[in-house]
This record gives structure tokens, C-alpha cells and sequence, in this order.
């Protein structure tokens, strides 16, 4: 499977696929790549023999995250629901996802990254949810991101727009290993020793019983963050003057409104 968004190889017949997200510098994620992404997982979840997804940035970066210009109103709707369509359907397929972080992963990267099962990251990789600097914050790091860190690392990720380096996010279990070659090899690696000799049967019912609590609480807390996204923070002068300075290359002026 190839895209201009998304190639997936597939290894060890079929019992690995290597997905490289694509299409633009920096890897961002826009409407294109989320739907390629949702394709992906949707495809992972009807085949019977795989046994694990490895999910990697192409290039020197993992994803500068969303598409910031399609978080400006009319597009800010129809891109939260297609990014967390995407996410949902990571979670439904049950299927064991590694990530593998080379460079930067920012904003939607990392709340991708944060729902994979184990992190791999290179001695240069950057992690960070620096939404708040554009004045707007992250829907599903609010939910998921304390699970991986805890909720005062979750906090101060999301309050500061801090991106820890690599030794940071481990120390915070933001990723599991940091690796000075590919993150990508030492994720198939793993995949191979730890998963390729399980059932591919047996191993979705890890995953649906070890995140089941996870999903149900996203199915009932994300619609109300998304309302308090779309009908309460895309109502403040600050947001749109947050995203419109970047999209316009230019420093931000608030009104603190």
C-alpha cells in the first residue's frame, strides 16, 4: 500500500507493516494523511496475521503534527473529526502499533505517538505539545497524555509547550527507548523478538482488554472537549489570532480574550 501520504511495507509475511507517513516536510498531518491513516488501521484490523504496526516519520522527523491551517475556521470541524476518526480507528483495530521517533514530534504527532503501545526514539528527537503557543490546546493529549506521564508531566507538556528531548522523555516514560540508531529498526526488532511468535489472535485481546478503559473513556469525555474546542476556545479573539500569526508568519498580539 503506497500513497503520496502513507507507504506501508509489508515484512516477515505480512506479520509486520512498516508505516512511513509522508507528503509534505515535516510530515504534517493533514486531511490527506488522516485519511490514510484511518485506511490503515481500518486494513490492520481485517488482517488476521498481523501482528504489529511500526510508525514512522519520513526523513529527519517523525510529524510537526496537524495542519495548522486547517485549524482555522470552516476547516477546524472537519479536521477534529477526521483526526479523531483516525485515532479511534487506531484503537478498534486492536492491533499492537510501535512508534518509531526520529527529529521533531509535535502537536498531533505526539498525541498519535502517545496512543502507540511502545515508543522508540533517536538521541534527537524532540517531543513536545506546543498548541498553547498558538493559543489552543490538544483534545486528545487532555485525555490520553496523563496515562503515559502522569498528570503533572501531562500538565506542564501542555501548559508550557515544552518539547523534551529525548532523555527527557524517557525519564517522564514519554517514550520507552532511546536508541542511537534507526528507532525504526530497533522497533521492528522488538517486534520480531516479542511479538512475531505470539498469535495475532491472542494478542488483540491484550490489546482490547488492556485498553478498554481507555476507549470507553474517550467514546464518553472527547465529545465534550471537542464542544469546549469548537464552541468555546474557537470563539476567543486569541485562538484565531494564535493560528492566523503562524499561518502568517508573524508574532502573535493578545488580547488575553
Amino acid at each position: 500500500m503506497a500513497t503520496s501520504s502513507l507507504t506501508v511495507t509489508h515484512l516477515d509475511d505480512g506479520a509486520i507493516w512498516r508505516a512511513t507517513i509522508g507528503g509534505s516536510k515535516g510530515n504534517v498531518l493533514d486531511a490527506a494523511v488522516m485519511d490514510a491513516l484511518a485506511d490503515l488501521f481500518r486494513n490492520a484490523a481485517a488482517a488476521p496475521h498481523l501482528k504489529a504496526i511500526c510508525l514512522e516519520g519520513q526523513g529527519p522527523h517523525f510529524s510537526f503534527g496537524a495542519s495548522v491551517a486547517e485549524h482555522l475556521p470552516p476547516q477546524v470541524t472537519e479536521m477534529l473529526a477526521r483526526f479523531h476518526g483516525a485515532l479511534t480507528a487506531m484503537l478498534d483495530s486492536a492491533v499492537p502499533v510501535l512508534a518509531a521517533v526520529r527529529g521533531q514530534c509535535l502537536g498531533g504527532g505526539l498525541e498519535l505517538v502517545s496512543l502507540c503501545h511502545r515508543v522508540f526514539a533517536s538521541r534527537d528527537a524532540r517531543l513536545g505539545q506546543p498548541e498553547i503557543v498558538l493559543g489552543v490546546f490538544a483534545p486528545i493529549a487532555s485525555l490520553v497524555l496523563a496515562d503515559r506521564v502522569g498528570r503533572g508531566a501531562a500538565d506542564g507538556l501542555c501548559l508550557s509547550g515544552h518539547s523534551a528531548t529525548a532523555d527527557e522523555a524517557l525519564a517522564m516514560r514519554l517514550v520507552d527507548e532511546v536508541v542511537d540508531g534507526d528507532p525504526a529498526e530497533a522497533a521492528i526488532a522488538w517486534a520480531r523478538t516479542y511479538l512475531v511468535p505470539k498469535s495475532a489472535s491472542s494478542l488483540r485481546y491484550v490489546v482490547r482488554a488492556s485498553r478498554s478503559g481507555l476507549r470507553a473513556r474517550l467514546a464518553a469525555e472527547l465529545p465534550a472537549i471537542e464542544r469546549l474546542y469548537l464552541d468555546g476556545l474557537m470563539s476567543t479573539a486569541d485562538a484565531i489570532e494564535g493560528l492566523s500569526a503562524f499561518v502568517e508568519r508573524r508574532p502573535a498580539v493578545w488580547r488575553d480574550a
